[in-house]
């Protein structure tokens, strides 16, 4: 059984069990229990349910394992034979989550 769920503006295919990292999520702390209810998909071993644009009473969750930060992402921007160059860093923080349960 697997779901497709929005989760922090962006659209994840969760399991039972699986880990996930999300954008992260202000107020949530470790081993806090979330519940997202914006499930655009279920799939129950071959019986396919999607909604429109959700499915009814469908909700996934999740538990939270917590938070970190990503790798350091450089972009540089250059301007060949013009001297310009530019260099940008940016480092995201994402939360870990477990997903506990899909019901559907």
């Amino acid at each position: 059984m697997y779901a497709i769920v929005e989760i922090q503006g962006q659209q994840f295919r969760v399991e039972k069990g699986q880990k996930l990292f999300v954008h992260s999520i202000k107020d949530a702390k470790e081993g806090d229990k979330l519940e997202f209810d914006k499930v655009l998909l279920v799939d129950n071993e071959g019986a396919v349910t999607v909604g429109a644009p959700t499915v009814d009473g469908a909700k996934v969750k999740a538990e939270v394992n917590g938070d970190f930060r990503g790798k350091k992402v450089l972009v540089f921007h250059k301007k060949r034979r013009k001297g310009y160059r530019k260099l940008n860093g940016h480092r995201q923080d994402f939360t870990s989550l477990t997903i506990s349960d899909i019901l559907a």
